[in-house]
Order: structure tokens, then C-alpha cells, then sequence
């Protein structure tokens, strides 16, 4: 009898969604763990003329260029006024890392997939392709992103583009 509850508490412990949460705005969002390479602070960047608003340059990571995202800018969020501590998510989307900007990290969640619900129909209007779902805490919500999504096509061929001319 003990072993069958050991086996069943290691299969809910591997069935567990491993995400990094982080605020943008007054909200908490959160991506998958196994996609984040590092966090590091937000570092000094080298700007690309003509790049989009939400584009902040190229920086040099252990010598490796690495482009920087304002995640806050790229979904049209209004930065926290009560900023604790701005930082720099590094993700691997598709092979090629990028910097996304965020207001603050708050703690790595795990989760079962049932503790997931959809996101509710809103307005046509309202992009929300790039939500996996959101998570249910105690009292707030967690928004679940697809990086992969967010920072879409055009923007993983303008990070191309630069990484070509460095």
C-alpha cells in the first residue's frame, strides 16, 4: 500500500509544469523554466537604428550577441511605477537566445496541468494567441505566455538580421 502512494507522488512530481514568474506592469506573468538559459540584471545595450520601439539593441554575454526585448513594450504594458528590481530573462526560442526585459522576477512556479485554465473568450480585437493559459494561486491569476509568440516572426528576423551584421 505505502509504495503504490510513493509511485503516485512521483508520477504528480514529474507530471509538475516547472515556469519562471515575473511582473510586467501590476501583473504576473509566467514562461516555461526549461526555456530560460540565465536572469541577469538589465545590462548596457549597443542600439540598432531603425529597429522597432520595443527592440532596446545587442549586448555582448561571455561573447556571444544577444539581443534585448522590452517585453513591457512589446505587449503595450505600462512600466510598474513601484519597480523593485528591473531584469533581463535570457530564453532560447528556437535556438536563438534573446534578452526579454522584465519588471521584476518573483519565483519559479510548479504546477500540475489541471491547476491551468484557459483563457476566457475576449473581443476579436484583443491579440491573445500567444497565452498557453492562466494559472490559478490563491488569490491572483498568472498569465501563462508562448515566448515563442510573443517576440513573433518578424521579430525573430530582425534579430536574425542583426546577429548577421555583428
Amino acid at each position: 500500500m505505502e509504495k503504490d502512494n510513493v509511485s503516485k507522488i512521483k508520477k504528480s512530481s514529474s507530471d509538475l509544469s516547472r515556469f519562471i514568474e515575473f511582473s510586467l506592469g501590476s501583473e504576473d506573468y509566467a514562461i516555461p523554466l526549461l526555456m530560460v538559459r540565465e536572469v541577469i540584471s538589465v545590462p548596457d545595450t549597443t542600439p540598432i537604428p531603425k529597429s522597432p520601439a520595443h527592440f532596446l539593441g545587442i549586448m555582448n554575454l561571455r561573447g556571444q550577441v544577444i539581443s534585448i526585448v522590452d517585453l513591457r513594450k512589446k505587449l503595450k504594458i505600462e512600466m510598474s511605477k513601484h519597480n523593485k528590481e528591473e531584469a533581463v530573462i535570457i530564453v532560447d526560442v528556437g535556438g536563438i537566445n534573446i534578452g526579454v526585459v522584465v519588471d521584476s522576477i518573483n519565483k519559479v512556479l510548479a504546477f500540475s496541468p489541471d491547476e491551468v485554465s484557459e483563457m476566457p473568450d475576449v473581443e476579436n480585437q484583443i491579440n491573445t494567441h500567444y497565452i498557453h493559459g492562466v494559472y490559478k494561486k490563491e488569490s491572483s491569476l498568472t498569465v501563462l505566455l508562448d515566448i515563442a509568440k510573443v517576440l513573433d516572426i518578424k521579430d525573430l528576423e530582425a534579430i536574425g538580421e542583426v546577429r548577421k551584421a555583428a
